[in-house]
């Protein structure tokens, strides 16, 4: 059976006990033999570090430096699977991307697995991957900030201004994320965004323009998920060899995932697409150029203190549409834009979902995209995209 030796007689300290921190748990118990494992929630200040060997920190909780008594579970699996590891991060499309790739693969009997940041812990795969598997891994900001390890293979979408509440400034959240490719070798492969910065990496880089993109006749709205999908061809086509047909083929049948720009259905002749996934502003103005009959949109959440320049400047000179603004973050832009009677400020999700009940036309639609974090009003964004389907009576 597959073991990881290294935590062999060790202490141990489980940081964050949350669906990681149980998964992290189940896999000390199975494939490791710690002198003891001890489970802590509080804050650092409170932990006592000299009487662990090793503390394996949950991804959400902020660490400003680096430390080699700290580790995670992404570091853990790469240190083992490395080279079976196909890495996706970006600021926006990286579920899609992982899911939309894992499709693909599975589609040509390739034996693969989809893991990470999608909500699937990936240790809880440990000892089931061999050498002929091939693992689409998810990656957050959070699960690389402190790697010392990278992906066989690298995928970095895209970059926008996001999580500043965490990393403070955009230089730091754009460190966190290069560590997917910091460590690669030149026999590893990056690919990368026509908007991500210059990456420092040995591998090699192929670099896709945003421009220049196919239509391959997807099931989901928005020419942002071709981007995505020419990730995925390429990758399909140039490290797998598949056939160009059969890509394609499994390329416009895949359905999507949930609060990703979904249709959820039709109330007296108004259609509601839950974007809840949405949390900057170029996701929303995304969202209303994907959706042909697009009229009302809610906006608002959590203020990261993110720039909403764009978006302010998008409504300013889009008056064809509804804007309802909800929430801390909604205020703010509501505050910054040439109000007109377009423009809507309501308190709540609530409130905002009765409003565009009253003001969209039937024949058109209503989007929630909030370009917001839901955290301080929902546990997540999926579940203010639940909310906002009971809401809306679907």
């Amino acid at each position: 059976m597959k073991t990881y030796d290294r935590f062999d007689g060790k202490r141990i300290l489980i940081w964050g006990f949350g669906r990681e921190g149980k998964s992290t748990q189940h896999f000390l118990s199975r494939f490791c033999t710690p002198a003891s494992v001890d489970v802590f929630e509080g804050k650092r200040e409170d932990i006592k570090e000299d009487e662990y060997d090793y503390i394996i920190k949950s991804p959400g909780i902020p660490m400003d430096e680096d430390d080699d008594r700290y580790t995670s579970q992404t570091q853990i699996f790469l240190e083992t699977y490395r080279k079976n590891t196909i890495g996706i991060t970006g600021t926006k499309g990286k579920s899609t991307t992982s899911a939309m790739l894992h499709h693909v693969l599975a589609s040509a009997g390739k034996k693969t697995v989809l893991l990470g940041n999608i909500g699937e812990p990936c240790l809880d795969h440990f000892g089931e991957i061999d050498d002929d598997t091939a693992v689409v891994f998810e990656m957050s900001c959070h699960q690389l900030a402190h790697l010392t390890v990278s992906p066989h293979i690298a995928v970095f979408l895209n970059l926008f201004e996001e999580h500043l509440d965490y990393y403070k400034t955009f230089d730091r959240y754009f460190a966190a994320k290069s560590r997917i490719a910091l460590f690669q070798t030149p026999d590893d492969l990056l690919f990368v965004g026509g908007n991500v910065p210059r990456l420092k990496s040995d591998a090699v880089i192929t670099r896709l323009d945003m421009n220049t993109v196919p239509d391959y006749h997807l099931k989901i709205l928005g020419s942002h998920n071709d981007y995505n999908a020419h990730f995925v061809y390429t990758i399909a086509s140039e490290v797998f060899n598949m056939e160009d047909a059969l890509i394609k083929k499994a390329l416009s049948d895949f359905s999507g995932l949930a609060h990703r720009l979904q249709y959820i259905g039709n109330v007296e002749g108004v259609d509601y697409y839950d974007d809840s996934i949405s949390t900057i502003p170029s996701a929303t103005i995304q969202a209303l150029s994907s959706v042909p009959n697009a009229k009302t949109v809610l906006i608002g959440g959590m203020d990261r203190g993110i720039s909403y320049d764009m978006l302010i400047g998008y409504i300013n000179s889009h008056r064809e549409y509804n804007y309802i603004f909800s929430y801390d973050s909604g205020r703010r832009i509501y505050e910054s834009i040439c109000i007109t009677d377009n423009c809507h400020y309501t308190p709540d999700l609530q409130s905002a979902v009765e409003l565009a009940a009253m003001i969209t036309p039937a024949g058109s639609a209503v989007i929630l995209s909030p370009a917001s974090a839901s955290y301080g009003y929902f546990k997540n964004f999926e579940e203010r995209g639940e909310k906002f389907r009971e809401m809306c009576g679907l």
